[in-house]
């Protein structure tokens, strides 16, 4: 699959041959539900917390007598139908993740990046260079490539300078080959990759 690949200028130099079985799938749409689901499934602390009637301070006494006040009976002012009483089958700590394996990751990785083609949403660069880290610089690299919304670029190995001028930018995220998801990718308008990080890509998912 030959897609254009264009400089820091926005000029089109040369094609770029994709590969087919990382970049030319049909897209499973069910597998990269199942893998976004994951991935927020596995991003939750399960930290909730209620007390039960057996938790929650005072009620060491019967209220009232049990007979003879015309009132129903009662044992504890705890109890769940009391104010400041337990709560009855209330939310616990537990633990959210979930288990994929691993050609399934791949697999809707690989769905996904396909996806992101089929729809015209990748860009590739010839490479992607900053020598110091200036915000403004990364402003005017995606004026000139015509990117007016979210962006996710992909990078092969730590560029600080990348980095350190995207961080500022809200609509903008950079994301290392290895670190690649399904979430991110999906959830910017544009993805960004250079060809260092589309031949790390390849050579990762490859089949």
């Amino acid at each position: 699959m030959l897609v254009p690949v264009r400089n820091m200028a926005g000029e089109t130099v040369q094609e770029y041959d994709l590969r087919d079985d990382v970049f030319g799938i049909e897209p499973n749409i069910a597998i990269m539900h199942q893998a976004a689901l994951r991935q927020m499934s596995n991003a939750r602390l399960g930290t909730h917390k209620t007390k039960t009637r057996s938790e929650v301070s005072g009620g060491g006494r019967k209220p009232w007598r049990q007979k003879g006040t015309g009132n129903a009976r009662q044992g504890s002012i705890r109890s769940p139908q009391w104010r400041g009483g337990g709560i009855v089958f209330g939310p616990t700590p537990r633990s959210y993740s979930q288990k994929m394996n691993r050609k399934m990751r791949r697999l809707a990785l690989r769905s996904a990046l396909s996806q992101r083609v089929a729809d015209e949403r990748i860009m590739v660069l010839d490479k992607l260079e900053m020598q110091q880290p200036k915000t403004q610089e990364m402003t005017e690299l995606l004026e000139r490539l015509q990117v007016d919304s979210s962006v996710l670029i992909l990078l092969a190995e730590r560029s600080e300078g990348v980095e350190l001028s995207a961080r500022n930018l809200p609509q903008v995220k950079t994301l290392r080959f290895n670190c690649l998801n399904v979430r991110d990718l999906l959830g910017y308008d544009t993805v960004i990759v250079p060809l260092d990080a589309a031949d790390a890509i390849q050579s990762w998912l490859g089949v």
